[in-house]
């Protein structure tokens, strides 16, 4: 991957229900860039694991599905899609609570891991982009001069996954995310962080674009 494409990647990783996703798709929207959640290329996998009947702490049996299955990333309205065979995943199948309580432990698969990073450097090739989620700056774009690390406190970010309704522990799934052994959760090296905990969306948004040349 070259210098050129790293320069046109922003990345902006940080932990659950820390506001990165709405702040990063606002930043592209803003800077003509198209926008990548790469979570949802890990919630994608767990829910066609979870299609399987597999129990997503068998981390052999996940290695061994996972290798089956393929994640297309279309791009629609200056954002990437999630598609498996041919079909666009909705909100609804990627925040399922299934989906909320299982996503970590197939993303701590490395072989997973491996793959997605594979198919998340591969988008640069589309042209600018925002991507966000918890190692694009220290593992898919290390080299990006352009890295964020969005925070927010753990009641902050727990009361929001309960506004949006969902039951799943926004500590535990630190815990996972962060003791991985395979790109764990960290704020990458030269990155800019953000405390999102008392921030408008507004107000974090302006954070983002008043760093960026």
């Amino acid at each position: 991957m070259t210098n050129q494409y790293h320069m046109q990647i922003i990345t902006i990783d940080g932990p659950a229900a820390s506001g990165k996703s709405s702040v990063a798709r606002i930043v592209a929207q803003r800077r003509g860039a198209i926008y990548v959640n790469t979570g949802n290329m890990y919630r994608a996998m767990t829910w066609a694991v979870l299609q399987t009947g597999i129990d997503p702490n068998d981390q052999e049996a996940v290695r061994q599905a996972a290798a089956g299955i393929t994640i297309d990333s279309p791009v629609v309205d200056g954002q990437t899609q999630v598609s498996i065979k041919g079909r666009v995943l909705t909100q609804e199948d990627l925040n399922s609570d299934p989906v909320n309580r299982g996503v970590s432990l197939v993303a701590r698969v490395s072989e997973v891991r491996d793959r997605l990073v594979a198919d998340q450097r591969a988008l640069a090739a589309l042209g600018p982009l925002v991507m966000e989620g918890r190692d694009i700056g220290s593992v898919v774009f290390p080299d990006s001069p352009l890295k964020f690390y969005i925070d927010a406190s753990e009641e902050v970010r727990a009361s929001r996954r309960r506004a949006q309704g969902h039951t799943d522990q926004v500590a535990e799934r630190d815990r996972l995310d962060s003791t991985r052994k395979t790109s764990p959760l960290v704020i990458p090296e030269g990155a800019i962080v953000i405390d999102n905990s008392l921030l408008t969306l507004e107000q974090a948004v302006e954070a983002v674009l008043n760093r960026l040349p």
